[in-house]
């Protein structure tokens, strides 16, 4: 049986905000968010949270996932207090291999495959998380007895000059047979100079009671990394982003530029695609095989089929593009908009909530939002499908093969028959019939003698 607990009461002064410091964002998401991702990897019985600065906010941060106990650190004194408050709730079966995970909400980025080695560790004893730096200051020290066995953790404040020479470090992650580390919580004191309660203090009473403490190391450094300041978020939002792109490399997506690239949220990518510089991604994006992205686009939450181009400066939100697809430069696909295979969307189009149909073109200029629109369709520059009369939206239906002049408005709702043209500057109010020319304009004339005013002195 296995329980997490993760402390996130602290305040976070030196971020300078209201916002609690385990909602400050990691690459698009609270860095807690980061935490309990890779804790449900581990398949836990249960999940603590200990908030207690903004608890409010980060308990309503989280209010929709129902897996999740919060429990309140107030007022907060030490990470060995903030963990006691989630005792009452720690499942235990009083079996030796029931263990009680410990993580921390500021340090989003340690994997599931670090924590799955430190639960192998501790082999029903106890494990801690270590590494070694080459400057350790301010960090907990690993001290071991002659026999490399981990003894205890001394606080840096609290340590010796030979102490303070240790470079193994502790990164505060733990686990410990549920059980025991209920015994040990109730015993530590707040004898320190912090005057707090530790939690590592529980290793020095594993040690004593007989409880062997092992140790185990995470598979990259930034891992442990916490956040304390808006430079230290700054360096690990870097670090994450250069991460992410180092896994798409070895893929065989080619990246413009590794430092110029930015996932906030999952990207699937198929074979070659190329990925130009100042691009963002956020939430599920998939891009299929040969994609091309230009730079300095932003794709939220869209599919992308294979050999599709999307140029320069393009935005696509909630959208899907079907295969050898282009779109842009400065397009926007919107939520809803669906584009045909071989269908070409142009610079300051925006579509919304319509399908553009296979080889269909909207090259300039226009606004399509709330349209069907069949196959092989022109769009003219300067056309606009008229959805909105202020409280209603309606439909607007194109058929196969039709041509759609510049300038043209078309008020829904309204249907433009199969292989219908609409002559440029047509404001279109009823249905216009297939394989017809549709037209709405007023006589040209000639005012003779007409002249420009002047300006009076």
């Amino acid at each position: 049986m296995l329980n997490i607990v993760i402390l996130a009461a602290g305040l976070g002064k030196r971020m300078q905000s209201d916002l609690p410091k385990v909602l400050h964002p990691i690459a698009g998401k609270p860095m807690l968010a980061h935490v309990l991702d890779n804790a449900r990897r581990l398949n836990p019985d249960r999940i603590i949270v200990v908030v207690g600065h903004g608890a409010e906010q980060v308990q309503a941060g989280f209010a929709d996932q129902s897996d999740l106990d919060f429990v309140i650190q107030r007022p907060q004194q030490g990470t060995g207090h903030a963990v006691q408050q989630a005792v009452p709730l720690l499942r235990d079966s009083g079996n030796d291999s029931d263990a009680t995970l410990v993580l921390y909400g500021d340090v989003p980025l340690v994997q599931s495959e670090t924590l799955s080695r430190l639960l192998d560790a501790r082999a029903d004893g106890m494990a801690v998380l270590t590494e070694k730096l080459a400057d350790p200051a301010g960090y907990g020290r690993i001290v071991r007895d002659g026999s490399g066995r981990v003894v205890r953790i001394v606080e840096h404040k609290d340590a010796s000059a030979q102490e303070h020479a240790i470079n193994e470090v502790n990164t505060g992650i733990l686990v410990a047979p549920t059980a025991s580390l209920k015994n040990w919580l109730s015993r530590i004191n707040n004898d320190n100079a912090q005057g707090e309660y530790y939690l590592t203090d529980v290793v020095g009473l594993s040690v004593q009671d007989g409880v062997a403490v092992s140790a185990a190391h995470p598979g990259a450094g930034w891992e442990t990394l916490g956040v304390n300041s808006r430079i230290q978020q700054a360096q690990l939002e870097r670090i994450w982003q250069g991460e992410q792109a180092r896994r798409l490399l070895e893929l065989g997506v080619t990246l413009a530029d590794p430092a110029r690239f930015d996932v906030r949220g999952s990207l699937t990518c198929g074979r070659d695609v190329f990925i130009d510089v100042g691009c963002v991604f956020e939430g599920r994006v998939e891009l299929a095989d040969g994609v091309r992205i230009g730079p300095h686009c932003v794709i939220k939450d869209a599919v992308i089929g294979a050999g599709t181009h999307i140029e320069a400066f393009s935005h696509v939100q909630e959208a899907a593009v079907a295969d050898q697809a282009r779109i842009g430069p400065y397009a926007r696909l919107r939520p809803g908009a669906d584009i045909g295979s071989h269908a070409h969307v142009g610079n300051f189009v925006e579509i919304k909530k319509s399908r553009l149909g296979e080889g269909s073109k909207a090259n300039h200029l226009a606004y399509i939002g709330d349209a069907q629109i069949g196959a092989r369709v022109n769009i003219g520059a300067g056309t606009i499908t008229c959805n909105y009369d202020g409280v209603n939206k309606f439909q607007t239906i194109i058929e196969d093969d039709a041509f759609i002049g510049s300038d043209t408005q078309l008020v829904a709702p309204v249907k433009v028959g199969q292989g219908a043209t609409l002559g440029a500057g047509t404001t279109l109010t009823k249905d216009a019939p297939a394989q017809q020319l549709t037209i709405s304009r007023t006589a040209q004339k000639t005012i003779v003698g007409w002249v420009r005013p002047t300006k009076k002195s």
